[in-house]
């Protein structure tokens, strides 16, 4: 039985919601270069909350493996200004 449903290569996106600061974005941005290199950060969709106290950011990437998406999973999850990771 296969350890995952999905398929490699795919596209996966993650959903990265943390309190608006300066250089959040570009923060999530290079987390996830690190782990998808081929990643286009222009395509990245940052969304405020409505009081304007937290930023959710978006990323479409070309998941090639679990263990791909299970250490970029990790390594966002652990910075302590990441709130959640969808």
């Amino acid at each position: 039985m296969a350890d995952t449903l999905l398929e490699f290569p795919s596209e996966f996106p993650l959903k990265i919601m943390g309190r608006s600061r300066d250089g959040f974005a570009q923060m999530v941005h290079d987390i996830v270069r690190k782990h998808a290199p081929d990643y286009d950060g222009a395509t990245m969709e940052l969304r405020p909350s409505s009081s304007g106290n937290y930023l959710s950011v978006t990323c479409v990437i070309t998941a090639t493996s679990k263990e791909q998406l299970d250490a970029l999973y990790r390594e966002l999850s652990a910075h302590p200004d990441i709130a959640m990771v969808l």
